[in-house]
């Protein structure tokens, strides 16, 4: 299956409005069985059964958190999205828990058979917290 610009934007903006829901049954609708996602900080997961179960503490504890769109870059024939994007949610950094913090990042999708097979997360290490910028260490 293949998805047209006009699927994947209405796709994405559905996907959008799940994660904000915190919806973590709808927001894994959309991956594909075979699934290989990697976080910001290095650590892949592999297959949808293990993502949904690495989510789900995260989806239980979400304290509101909230994804914005920045930015979105189709490319139809790749089958690929670019998606900019600024979270707002209560910090989980160590000296700042629960304090709220501002992140920005990117994530890189590639699709097969019409469900995001892999996801690439990017993210900057400057981030705010209290309004004041903070520079995570590696």
């Amino acid at each position: 299956m293949t998805l047209s610009k006009v699927e994947f934007l209405k796709l994405f903006k559905n996907w959008l409005a799940a994660w904000n829901r915190h919806d973590l049954a709808e927001v894994m609708e959309w991956f594909h069985e075979d699934v290989v996602f990697e976080n910001w900080t290095g650590a892949t997961i592999t297959g949808k059964t293990a993502l949904r179960k690495a989510w789900t503490p995260w989806f239980s504890k979400h304290g509101g958190f909230t994804f914005t769109e920045e930015g979105f870059f189709v490319d139809e024939s790749e089958q690929k999205i670019l998606f900019q994007w600024r979270l707002e949610w209560p910090s989980p950094e160590q000296q700042f828990i629960g304090k709220p913090e501002i992140r920005r990042g990117a994530d890189i999708l590639h699709f097969l058979d019409g469900k995001i097979h892999r996801k690439y997360t990017y993210s900057k290490t400057m981030i705010h917290i209290d309004s004041r910028p903070v520079f995570l260490q590696a």
